[in-house]
């Protein structure tokens, strides 16, 4: 389902990715580990088609990225941190644009975004402004705004930061379901421990290769860890929980650069 085979990437002359490789099984959620500067970031932008990597190659859903692009991006669906829903809108508007965007039927977009909306608890909020929504609600609503195009890949990037932990176990609670309704891989970058227990394997990224690639109790029993947090410190150094994205800032300038050129 998710292929990346020996994947390396620089900016400015210096790596973030490095020769790395793993591979996602249909139907898996899989998560990605990995302290500031590891290369999360820049992997996912890779994955969604933004960046193309320097040497390597990456296959999605059985489509190479060099050469079908296009296919991929219709065949994924994508959260990142950021939000990008218009807060102008309603939560209808919304999801109808977006099926828009991504030439769902017309006959059938009513009956799609219906559905999704009870699916996630917002049937009774679907004609209120977006800018009235908690984080929390917003979050769910981005959830099925990005599967309702019925992808067969989720990519999701840190989707549950800013968010209170009861919020965060609601969102994982729908994507659960979803992932049973709509047989979703599922692919998350997190630092939250209880996200990454419930993957059923995780790769540990440093330095932009993968060093550790497993289900979690597996990790856990082969190094000697008790917690996914001990693990993780035994094996970069770094505690999780401090693992924030200071490389998300270096991705987006090289980003704008792109585009300015």
């Amino acid at each position: 389902m998710i292929s990346v085979e020996r994947v390396s990437h620089s900016f400015n002359g210096h790596p973030a990715l490095n020769n790395l490789s793993f591979r996602v099984a249909p139907g898996e959620c899989f998560g990605l580990l990995g302290p500031n500067g590891a290369g999360k970031s820049t992997l996912i932008n890779i994955l969604v088609t933004l960046l193309q990597p320097d040497s390597g190659s990456v296959a999605i859903n059985g489509w190479p990225l060099e050469t079908e692009a296009a296919k991929i991006r219709s065949s994924i669906g994508v959260l990142f941190q950021d939000s990008s829903l218009d807060e102008r809108l309603t939560a209808y508007e919304n999801l109808y644009f977006h099926a828009m965007f991504y030439h769902v039927p017309p006959r059938e977009a009513p009956q799609r975004i219906a559905g999704l909306l009870a699916l996630i608890g917002l049937a009774d909020r679907s004609h209120d402004l977006v800018i009235t929504f908690s984080g929390g609600m917003k979050r769910r609503l981005e959830i099925a705004r990005s599967i309702l195009h019925h992808p067969r890949v989720l990519l999701l990037d840190e989707a549950t930061v800013g968010l209170d932990p009861q919020a965060r176990r609601r969102i994982w609670d729908y994507i659960a379901t979803l992932r049973r309704t709509y047989s979703l891989t599922v692919l998350l970058t997190t630092h939250y421990l209880e996200e990454a227990e419930i993957c059923d394997r995780i790769a540990i990224l440093d330095k932009g290769a993968v060093i550790a690639c497993d289900t979690p109790a597996r990790l856990k029993e082969l190094h000697g860890q008790k917690t996914l947090d001990d693990l993780f410190l035994h094996l970069t150094g770094r505690d999780l929980q401090d693992s924030e994205t200071g490389e998300l800032e270096r991705l987006k300038a090289a980003l704008r650069v792109r585009r300015i050129k």
